[in-house]
């Protein structure tokens, strides 16, 4: 078994998996935080690193019914969202090719002086953060 490669797309505010802290998005590829998801709120992105994808399976969501991919963290295989590939509705299309990630299954990490400092925020189900550290490098 070779080694794990994994990309880091850069950005203030970076999304990362809960369990292994492995980084998945940024800000800039951030569309929407009005989704909901098996464990609570989620955000759509529009571009996700890191991840494995499941094989396609038709889902009846609250928007109606859509061809999806559960994704999982490369490092780790944590869970954390699922990807849209195919959306029935005209309306939905938009979601075609993007990504859920949960946010109960992310952490979330602030550069607040684009490499000075580090926050890292853990994301709760309930829209608010609490610090767990903060890191001046």
């Amino acid at each position: 078994m070779g080694r794990v490669y994994l990309e880091h797309g850069g950005g203030g505010i970076t999304y990362h998996c809960e369990r292994c802290y492995t980084y998945l998005s940024n800000e800039n590829w951030l569309q929407s935080t009005a989704f909901q998801g098996s464990t609570g709120p989620a955000f759509l992105f529009s571009d996700v690193k890191n991840v494995d994808v499941s094989k396609a399976d038709t889902r009846s969501m609250i928007t109606g019914e859509h061809v999806v991919r559960d994704v999982f963290c490369k490092n780790c295989s944590a869970k954390v969202g699922w990807m849209y590939e195919f959306a029935y509705a005209e309306s939905q299309q938009y979601k075609e090719g993007r990504f859920i990630l949960e946010r109960k299954l992310l952490t979330v990490k602030e550069d607040l002086l684009q490499g000075t400092k580090t926050r890292t925020r853990r994301a709760s189900s309930s829209g608010s953060s609490n610090v767990s550290s903060d890191t001046v490098t």
